[in-house]
């Protein structure tokens, strides 16, 4: 079975989160969400890139959920969202890319 590039689990993971959260109007329910695909995220980060990659990616995977908050303040929900999961996947790729 091919994997899911991890890239694209956390980027969808902070997308989804937020849009399951919003259409459903139960936050808890997008953080389910964002909690699933952060934990499978991670465990691909850790067997592609090591304990030191997944921790870092990990952290900036909370980094990114926490700052899309202010973040929308200032250019609005969904273009937070885009620039946080965009981000992620990004650094996400940087770190692992050619390991896999």
């Amino acid at each position: 079975m091919p994997r899911i590039p991890s890239p694209a689990i956390a980027a969808a993971g902070l997308m989804g989160g937020y849009a399951v959260a919003r259409w459903t109007k139960k936050r808890p329910l997008g953080g389910v969400v964002l909690a699933v695909a952060g934990g499978v995220a991670a465990r691909e980060w850790q067997q592609v890139g090591g304990v030191k990659a997944s921790v870092g990616l990990t952290s900036a995977y909370v980094a990114a959920f926490a700052g899309s908050h202010p973040l929308a303040k200032k250019i609005g929900a969904w273009p937070a969202v885009f620039s946080v999961a965009g981000g992620m996947a990004a650094a996400s790729w940087a770190l692992t890319r050619g390991k896999a």
